[in-house]
């Protein structure tokens, strides 16, 4: 008897079940429709979105500077640049950047308590017709030996890997 009652309850609930995943389908959906992007609007394409620092001893201090260009037809105006952890600090042009002029986006990264390979990034909010950019500053942190003075790496050539397709 307990077989049929299990029997017949796991069956209502399969049919519950089944009754419920075809309800969504009789009714029809309607198409949503994606706003055209503005073709003035701005656009902030990098000439380097991902640098990469190579290999530095822990403690040392990287700084990168990514260049852009405002390649739309308005000014480009950056709301905001935030790092991925608070190693890593961006700074922003306050400024707005009108059409075809470039402005830089400078990266501070501290290895301080950090090993092995890192990939830190920004993620920079403005006006830009395709939303929010993020750069990422990429390398590998080891232990520095116990009578090496920490040291900085500065050059913001250094390290720097050409932008993915697409140029952001």
């Amino acid at each position: 008897m307990k077989k049929i009652l299990l029997l017949a309850f796991v069956s209502a609930g399969l049919g519950l079940s089944a009754q419920t995943q075809t309800a969504p389908s009789q009714t029809q959906a309607q198409p949503q429709v994606t706003p055209s992007p503005d073709p003035n609007a701005p656009v902030m394409t990098f000439k380097v979105d991902t640098m990469n620092f190579g290999t530095v001893t822990q403690g040392t201090i990287v700084e990168r500077d990514y260049v852009f260009t405002n390649t739309g037809k308005e000014p480009l105006v950056i709301t905001s640049a935030t790092g991925s952890c608070h190693c890593t600090v961006p700074d922003f042009p306050k400024e707005p950047i009108p059409p075809g002029k470039t402005g830089t986006i400078h990266v501070k990264f501290d290895s301080a308590g950090k090993m092995n390979y890192q990939d830190k990034t920004a993620t920079i909010q403005s006006n830009n017709r395709d939303g929010a950019v993020v750069i990422h500053l990429r390398g590998t942190v080891i232990e520095a030996p116990a009578n090496q003075p920490l040291g900085s790496q500065s050059d913001p050539n250094r390290g720097a890997v050409p932008a993915p397709t697409g140029g952001h």
